[in-house]
C-alpha cells in the first residue's frame, strides 16, 4: 500500500520503521498518545492524563511526536546521490518476500535509558533478526556519515563496539546493540520521582488493554526537510 510516497521522491532522510496497521487499535492509541497521526500529518487530541497538565503532556511527548508512532528498524539515513524513494521501496519489497509476520511479545511500559517506551517482554529473536535484515538490506542505499554526524553521535559516550557499528553501519545501536521500543516520551531526567511515576502510571493505563500487536509490515517514513516531522509514506507487508 502506498500512502503518499509520490510527494517525497527525494526527502532529506528516510527511515524504516515497524508500525501497527493504520486502522488498528494500536495505531490509534499510539498516535493519540503522541498527539499526531504520521500517516495523515494531522494533529490529534491527546488523552487526558491524571495528575499531568495538558501543557506538560504536550511538551513531554514532543520528541517522539516528531518521529511519529513507531519502532525503529533502520534508523534515519540520507540516501546516496542518484537514489530516491522508489529505490527504497523496491528494496523493501524484495526484503519483505523473505520475512515472515509474527505476533509481538507483550509490550510493557519501561523507564529504561531515561525515557518512557513500550518494550517487549520475552523472546525478541524474531524482532532482532528482522531489524538486522532491514539494516543490511538498506545499507547500500545510505550515504556515508559526515564527520559532523560522527562527532554528534559520539557525544553519547559510545562503547567501543557501538563506535565500531557507527562507523561500519551509520548507527551505533544495531545488531547486538539493538533494542526494540516504541517511544512514549522524551527524557524524564528533570522530573521528580513522583512525576515520573505519574507518567508511567498514565502510560500503563492508556495501553494496558490493547490486543496482541501483529508485526506484519515494514513502513517507510521520510523527513521531508531537515527538522520537519517524519511522515509515513509507504509500506510493504511481510509473509503471512
Amino acid at each position: 500500500m502506498s500512502l503518499n510516497s509520490s510527494q517525497f521522491s527525494k526527502p532529506y532522510r528516510c527511515a524504516i520503521y515497524f508500525v501497527p496497521e493504520v486502522h488498528s487499535a494500536w495505531w490509534q492509541a499510539g498516535s493519540a498518545w503522541l498527539g499526531r497521526c504520521a500517516a495523515t500529518g494531522q494533529s490529534l487530541a491527546q488523552p487526558r492524563l491524571s495528575d499531568i497538565s495538558p501543557e506538560a503532556q504536550w511538551a513531554t511527548t514532543s520528541d517522539p511526536r516528531r518521529y511519529g508512532w513507531h519502532a525503529t528498524l533502520k534508523a534515519p539515513f540520507q540516501m546516496l546521490s542518484g537514489e530516491d524513494v522508489a529505490s527504497v521501496v523496491s528494496s523493501l519489497h524484495a526484503l519483505a518476500k523473505t520475512l515472515p509476520a509474527f505476533d509481538l511479545p507483550a509490550l510493557q511500559v519501561s523507564k529504561q535509558d531515561g525515557f518512557l517506551a513500550l518494550r517487549p517482554v520475552g523472546d525478541v529473536s524474531r524482532i532482532n533478526s528482522t531489524a538486522a535484515a532491514c539494516v543490511k538490506a538498506l545499507h547500500r542505499l545510505a550515504a556515508p556519515l559526515s564527520e559532523a554526524d560522527v562527532a554528534r553521535r559520539r557525544q553519547a559516550a559510545l562503547s567501543p563496539e557501538q563506535d565500531r557499528l557507527l562507523l561500519a553501519w551509520g548507527y551505533p545501536y544495531v545488531f547486538d546493540e539493538f533494542q526494540f521500543h516504541l517511544s512514549l516520551t522524551g527524557r524524564l531526567d528533570g522530573m521528580s520521582e513522583a512525576e515520573q511515576t505519574a507518567w508511567q502510571g498514565a502510560a500503563q493505563a492508556h495501553f494496558h488493554d490493547l490486543p496482541v500487536c501483529r508485526f506484519d509490515r515494514l513502513a517507510l517514513f521520510v523527513e521531508p526537510t531537515p527538522g520537519a516531522d517524519f511522515q509515513w509514506v509507504d509500506q510493504v507487508e511481510l509473509l503471512a
